[in-house]
């Protein structure tokens, strides 16, 4: 077991490399922009510097080995209130026998509908479209020993675009290792790892794609050349997350930890996140900042813990300051989550 343990570990270690190798640093043009989202009211509190803190439910998004030390069945919900009327609902479940852990989840970011503009006239058709887009999967983790867990997950994707769709596939993977001292924990995912996606298009509707690339045939008839050029390829927002977290103070009601991490997404330069919490009974006060952001990076939050008959519920909100988004869009971004352990 310990043999394998390391053999994890060393992988995990060497997954920076997938990113380095390749350099992908413009901003915003990854797909399924989606997946960039966080969820879970606790960890936006934070500032999203949750990879080595993460314990519970949420794992299934922030790192799959946070699974693992849970001793309770769970469910989790989210709901983020985005800017420009775009909504982000996000929902997970766990079975766990203490050792092992299964869970499912899934994720839909939407928006209201919207009306379609003629480009000549620039006026509405009088029809609308809408956007969505989805993930659904599953992730297993494991305690390896007392110190070490490392998960594992699958997710199928699937993004709308008018009238247009594209699916495709990621997978996760994380660990997660308590030193033993002051609950120092280390912690490492590499999220969204999955081929690149291309959307297809029919410019001229006869039901063929990409026929012409270089501009040399007329391959259905019509006196036309180059009518549906060749679609491109996009990668998908694949992320490598590295974390520290440990106690300030605790005791059997209370406690105050604090996390730093490092994120580096394939479509934009890395960043620092720095979150802290404080546990007074059954209230959490939270906060932390995002270094690196074009937008102001600070975050507050706060929960509370009720203890009933059939369940521990955990409710949460979480603030984010969207700077310059939120002077154009009058609006910020809220969540509210709710987990529940039984």
């Amino acid at each position: 077991m310990k043999k394998i343990s390391i053999i994890i570990l060393a992988l995990i270690l060497l997954l920076p490399l997938t990113l380095a190798a390749k350099p992908f640093g413009k901003t915003g043009t990854a797909a399924l922009q989606f997946l960039k989202l966080g969820v879970d009211a606790r960890a936006i509190g934070m500032a999203e510097a949750y990879t080595a803190v993460t314990d519970d439910i949420s794992s299934t998004y922030w790192n799959p080995a946070g699974l693992a030390p849970a001793k309770e069945n769970q469910a989790f919900f989210s709901h983020t209130n985005w800017i420009a009327n775009i909504y982000h609902e996000y929902a997970a479940a766990s079975y766990t026998n203490g050792v092992t852990t299964f869970a499912a989840y899934g994720s839909v970011l939407h928006m209201d509908k919207m009306d379609i503009t003629e480009e000549d006239t620039f006026g509405p058709t009088g029809e609308q479209f809408t956007n969505s887009s989805m993930a659904f999967g599953v992730n297993y983790a494991q305690v390896f020993t007392q110190k070490f867990s490392a998960g594992v997950g699958v997710k199928y994707l699937r993004e709308n675009l008018y009238e247009f769709a594209v699916n495709s596939y990621a997978f996760d993977v994380g660990s997660i290792y308590n030193t033993g001292w002051q609950n120092i924990k280390i912690g490492m995912a590499l999220r969204n790892f999955g081929p690149d996606i291309r959307y297809r298009v029919d410019d001229d509707e006869d039901g063929s794609y990409d026929e012409d690339p270089f501009d040399l045939f007329d391959n259905d008839g019509d006196g036309l050349v180059d009518e549906d050029g060749p679609e491109l390829e996009s990668k998908i927002p694949m992320s490598f997350s590295l974390g520290i977290s440990g106690d300030l103070m605790r005791n059997d009601t209370d406690h105050w930890i604090a996390s730093l991490q490092l994120d580096n997404v394939i479509d934009r330069k890395e960043t620092w996140n720095l979150g802290t919490e404080y546990k007074l009974r059954n209230l959490f006060l939270r906060g932390g900042y995002q270094f690196g952001y074009d937008t102001n990076g600070f975050s507050a939050g706060l929960g509370y813990q009720i203890a009933t008959s059939f369940a521990i519920l955990n409710i949460d909100y979480a603030y984010t300051d969207m700077g310059l988004l939120k002077e154009n869009f009058l609006k910020t971004a809220h969540r509210v989550s709710i987990k529940m352990r039984y």
